[in-house]
């Protein structure tokens, strides 16, 4: 057996005398070893250091100065009790609400919502759903308008993100006990559950960052395609809005007006296809399951794994240790995942694009400018996909698109509108590559096959009673038991 536990590698060298070690860590003015990766602890006064300005630690513990190392030891100490689920949510929120404190990259900083924003987003949205009500048989999904600041959108949204992560960080942690043999897994009881702890941090930390970035970015609640924020609200920040129209060359109130369309679209989405929402976290869960984790990379870190710096982990998880299993379920989940994305995209850029023409003289420029937005993803949406092994991005968005706008020329609004009534009434991924294949087959009417399924369900279970009864006949051969 070596003579490090569990394979786990020595912490920097203690000195034998205090006052000697500190001489030799700092000779040449340099800083001695930066034992927990905090930015401005490897140089005295806190100047540059291993830990350095693109430590994500910076984010949660801010400049390091005499007066912060008491709370930076306090969150350290926080971080490593943690006994929660896979991922510390509540670490996750605060970096998130202290990401987007910061402010983005271009220098803008979160500001509140004045009263003149709200009642300008009330009143895009209000108009959206009217112009809305004439190119789908959908009725309105959003009760309330709401304006949020980047930090409120965070707040709103987080609970979503539980259910898009949790599933494939749990399988992280399930892989972090079982790299250790199984010998020693008994006996690494407290080393476990530091582990656990801190892949739960890491975790919590790089989905902070990444949600916090992407507030940055995002105009509404439903840009990724799923339903982020809670049903009934219409949701726009007008502060990004301002961002996002920047550089078109369009005036405010129609890039504010377009954007409402879509937000307001996904909203009776949502709110009148009850099944859709599960269906399409059931498919990222599904994918999830898929996911396995790259546990020799995984070894590899724990085999080396100082336990006084964390930051190793970190750049772990940084540097993905996620492969989709390439086997036909697999693929099969990741096809029914693209294409239950392209397709809410597609009736959301078909549907908004037939209400915006005729009253926007900016409705082309804004839809293609939304497409190429939705294509490539900000970099928030790559974090993501780093750390998950997913990308949330509709590859076949154009495709979608087309296939319901001849929907609606073939079988009109409630003809292609119909085909949300059932999961299985959809158009497949096949059916993305052949649309008019689809689009003039004969429609199925599946409430027909539903009651045909009941009734046959009810014969099936009429006729086991009746076996049963003819049993109990032939036991007693007609005859009661004495």
């Amino acid at each position: 057996m070596s003579d490090t536990p569990f394979g786990f590698g020595l912490p920097p060298e203690e000195p034998e005398n205090g006052d000697e070690g500190k001489k030799k860590g700092n000779q040449g003015g340099q800083g001695g070893p930066n034992p927990f990766g905090f930015p401005g602890m490897g140089l005295p006064g806190g100047a540059g250091g291993p830990g350095g300005p693109d430590n994500p630690f910076a984010a949660m513990f801010g400049a390091m100065n005499p007066n912060d190392l008491g709370a930076a030891f306090q969150q350290l100490g926080q971080m490593l009790s943690y006994e929660g689920g896979p991922v510390n949510w509540d670490m996750a929120k605060d970096i998130a609400r202290q990401t987007v404190a910061q402010g983005t990259a271009d220098g803008v900083k979160d500001s509140s919502v004045g009263m003149a924003e709200k009642s300008a987003v009330e009143e895009a949205v209000r108009l959206a759903d009217h112009w809305l009500d004439g190119v789908t048989s959908l009725p309105s999904g959003a009760t309330t308008a709401v304006a949020w600041s980047r930090a409120e959108w965070v707040e709103a949204t987080l609970p979503v993100w539980k259910e898009l992560v949790d599933p494939v960080a749990e399988r992280v942690g399930v892989a972090m006990g079982s790299v250790l043999p199984e010998e020693m897994q008994a006996m690494a009881g407290p080393l476990l559950g530091m582990m656990r702890s801190m892949g739960g941090a890491m975790f919590g930390q790089q989905i902070g960052q990444a949600v916090g970035t992407l507030a940055g970015e995002v105009v509404g609640s439903t840009d990724i395609g799923l339903p982020l924020g809670p049903a009934g609200k219409a949701a726009l920040l007008p502060l990004n809005i301002e961002g996002f129209g920047k550089d078109l060359s369009v005036p405010a109130d129609e890039v504010r007006l377009y954007l409402a369309l879509r937000e307001a679209a996904h909203a009776r989405l949502f709110a009148h296809v009850p099944w859709l929402r599960s269906h399409l976290l059931g498919a990222v869960e599904g994918y999830a399951r898929g996911i396995k984790v790259d546990t020799s990379k995984l070894e590899d870190v724990v085999g080396r794994l100082d336990p006084t710096n964390p930051e190793q982990l970190q750049e772990a998880l940084q540097g993905g240790m996620f492969q989709p299993q390439d086997t036909p379920e697999q693929k099969a989940a990741l096809a029914r995942l693209e294409t239950a994305l392209a397709l809410v995209e597609g009736w959301v850029d078909a549907v908004v694009h037939e209400a915006a023409k005729p009253r926007l003289t900016s409705a082309d420029a804004m839809r293609e400018t939304m497409r190429r937005r939705r294509a490539s993803g900000g970099p928030a949406e790559q974090t993501f996909a780093t750390l998950v092994g997913l990308e949330l991005r509709p590859r076949r968005l154009r495709d979608a698109s087309r296939l319901w706008a001849s929907l609606t020329d073939a079988r009109g609004v409630d003809g292609r509108d119909g085909l949300w009534e059932h999961p299985d009434m959809l158009p497949t991924a096949s059916d993305l590559d052949d649309p008019d294949g689809f689009v003039h087959r004969e429609q199925l009417d599946f409430s027909e096959i539903d009651k045909m399924l009941g009734e046959a369900a009810q014969r099936r279970e009429q006729g086991d009673q009746g076996d049963q009864g003819s049993r109990g006949d032939a036991d007693g051969e007609g005859e009661p038991k004495k």
